[in-house]
């Protein structure tokens, strides 16, 4: 069982977001893996305090923890795959806390050549409201650097490597400032641990080429403008054999002529007629789905402008599952601009009347 992520950060459960960072920081400093090298449940307690800060941070996650609890995040992008992903993800948080020590975790070992996790890469995909509304299949068309094939990503033509001298091939040199170690990337090597002595033909020595490839993306029902979608290892390929980074695919919705979004309510302005309004109706509600047959709906006698009439479950659906918004009828009443004489004889005449 999971603990409670409030607890597992010490905080109260209306902590703000400065808060919930401190508290982080704390605790991210208590179990940091260079700081307790002969502890192995050192690493797990890291990544769980990892993993409760990347919810509660995040105000709509917080929301369907708070509600829901962690049923309510399964099949959701939460947790980290390794240590390097947590580093990746809050690398303004431990580049400036622990000076440079969680970017290069990946060097642990000592080994400029061990394997490196690739690049994170960020689309953005613009959306109907129907299909965030409803989910879809999308295709994204991507172009980014890659990691060079020939030379693996190393920039050097093949055995035009040598290992740096100043910093043994760690890429890293370190200081210590009383109580902690601080690293910093090497001066000599700029961090990575080699030196080109002659630059690969393929990519004229910068380790990468720029490709294109093409994605697919399901967009799940219920998805709102704004809210992001992590595919793992769609990112940039990995070197020298690491997993490949993550692709981040932020959602934009354009606007809808018919309904706007609440939340998980679709609001739909319902235009009524005088008589109509004074008498009772029945009109007709479009559907936002393309070829679903429009909903029926009852207008009561005497219904006044701004009032609501709601059509409950035909809203949005929730992305953990859970059930349907509501499809809120906001009414409008339609005054003519212009009257025939027979019209306006008709309305003296019930004016007369009602007064």
């Amino acid at each position: 069982m999971k603990r409670d992520y409030y607890e597992v950060l010490d905080v109260s459960r209306d902590a703000d977001a400065a808060e919930l960072k401190r508290a982080y920081r704390k605790r991210a400093s208590q179990f940091h893996p260079d700081r307790n090298p002969d502890d192995p449940s050192a690493e797990e307690r890291f990544k769980e305090v990892s993993e409760a800060y990347q919810v509660l941070q995040d105000p709509q996650k917080r929301e369907l923890y708070d509600r829901y609890g962690h049923e309510g995040l399964a099949g959701g992008n939460v947790g980290f795959e390794d240590l390097g992903d947590i580093f990746s993800s809050f690398q303004d948080i431990f580049g400036d806390f622990f000076g440079g020590m969680g970017g290069g975790f990946g060097r642990r070992n000592g080994r400029a050549d061990a394997p490196a996790r690739g690049a994170d890469v960020r689309a953005r995909l613009e959306l109907s409201m129907e299909e965030a509304v409803f989910g879809t299949e999308r295709e994204l068309s991507l172009r980014h650097p890659s990691p060079c094939e020939p030379c693996q990503g190393t920039g050097a033509a093949d055995g035009a490597l040598k290992r740096c001298a100043t910093c043994n091939g760690s890429g890293q040199v370190a200081a210590r400032r009383g109580a902690f170690i601080l690293q910093s990337h090497c001066p000599a090597c700029g961090g990575k641990g080699m030196m080109i002595e002659a630059p690969c033909p393929a990519c004229e020595g910068r380790g990468e080429v720029t490709k294109d490839r093409r994605v697919r993306v399901n967009i799940p029902a219920g998805i709102d403008h704004g809210q992001s979608l992590r595919l793992a290892g769609q990112g940039q390929a990995g070197r020298r054999g690491g997993p490949a980074g993550h692709l981040y695919v932020e959602v934009t919705v354009r606007p809808d002529e018919r309904f706007e979004r609440d939340g998980l309510d679709l609001v739909h302005a319902v235009h009524l007629s005088f008589p109509q309004a004074a008498l009772g109706a029945k009109v007709e509600v479009p559907s936002l789905k393309t070829g679903e047959e429009p909903t029926s709906l009852k207008v009561p006698a005497g219904v006044q402008p701004g009032e609501t009439l709601v059509i409950r479950g035909a809203g949005v659906p929730r992305l953990d599952g859970a059930g349907r918004g509501d499809l809120v009828c906001v009414v409008q009443v339609d005054v003519p601009k212009e009257l025939t004489p027979k019209a306006r004889e008709l309305i003296e005449e019930l004016a007369k009347t009602m007064s």
